[in-house]
């Protein structure tokens, strides 16, 4: 039986801000009891409220989308991706961060003004009824028996970078580059002793550049022999993807014949050339490295 897929409808239980440039919001509902926890980097939909309307016109049950790909534009809701940060299912609850940057998108302007008592819908996977109907596609960090991690993204993927790195065994070894706006944007979060995490500002630097150089001579270290990969010379080609038309997302299944493993999240344009230079540059084989475009340069989100 294939995974089912709902609209949760949640309120607001707590707003607190955690940086600059970070705010989480806690949201709680019964609802949730019927919430499934399928992944460490666990997307799910955020449904936004419309001036107005509120939710009055957002269809729900399983058939949802496409009753909402139907409605007209001023009263179908926006939908953005989040990741879960946490999830209580004692007490119906979980956590998303989400990136604050002013009024710039639905998104942003809701958070910079919500407060306890609103209410909310997200998407996300219902329990299912046996093991064998887990949901899959929501989540993808899949390191295998990898014994070294290579972790890399920007303030989209911070979340879900924390979440990892909070749930890794206390053996894992490994280096993480998270780029965000300001020094004051680093976050707070535990990691093993064997993983190195290098929060990077940009403080008004091009947008990926910073961590595109940590991560270029972090790679100058690391030889083809260590990384269980091939030469440079002798990797295949990439398909080149037009980050601008197509959705940049690739991840390979979990490999426990390979010694590393690399996540790699965010802008589409900056995780297409780390993912390329890993490859190409390194000589990592192409399994070893799971990337994932969350967002574009001048692309809005459907």
């Amino acid at each position: 039986m294939a995974a089912r897929y709902r609209v949760f409808s949640v309120r607001v239980a707590a707003v607190t801000a955690l940086t600059p440039h970070f705010v989480r919001v806690t949201l709680r509902g019964d609802e949730l009891a019927d919430f499934s926890a399928v992944g460490l980097d666990q997307r799910i939909k955020v449904l936004l409220p419309i001036d107005g309307h509120g939710f009055s016109e957002l269809p729900e049950g399983e058939d949802w989308y496409a009753a909402w790909r139907a409605l007209p534009d001023a009263t179908r809701n926006p939908i953005r991706t989040y990741t879960v940060r946490s999830f209580r299912p004692d007490a119906h609850e979980l956590d998303i961060d989400f990136v604050a940057h002013g009024d710039a998108g639905p998104a942003s302007r809701w958070v910079s003004g919500c407060r306890p008592g609103d209410e909310l819908r997200i998407v996300g996977p219902l329990m299912p009824e046996s093991p064998a109907d887990l949901p899959t596609g929501a989540a993808e960090f899949a390191p295998g028996s990898a014994n070294r991690i290579l972790l890399a993204g920007d303030e989209t993927a911070a979340p879900a970078i924390c979440a990892i790195l909070e749930a890794l065994d206390v053996t894992a070894v490994g280096h993480v580059f998270i780029e965000v706006p300001t020094d004051a944007d680093r976050l707070p979060v535990r990691a093993p002793e064997g993983v190195e995490v290098r929060w990077i500002a940009r403080n008004g630097a091009s947008h990926g550049v910073r961590m595109t150089d940590q991560v270029h001579a972090w790679a100058s270290t690391v030889g083809v022999a260590e990384t269980g990969g091939r030469s440079a010379t002798g990797t295949a080609e990439l398909t080149d993807v037009d980050v601008d038309e197509q959705v940049l997302w690739d991840v390979p299944s979990e490999d426990d014949t390979l010694p590393v493993y690399a996540w790699i999240a965010g802008e589409a344009g900056c995780v297409k050339e780390l993912r390329r230079h890993l490859v190409r540059g390194v000589g990592l084989d192409r399994t070893q490295v799971a990337f994932m475009g969350y967002w574009r340069h001048g692309k809005a989100e459907c």
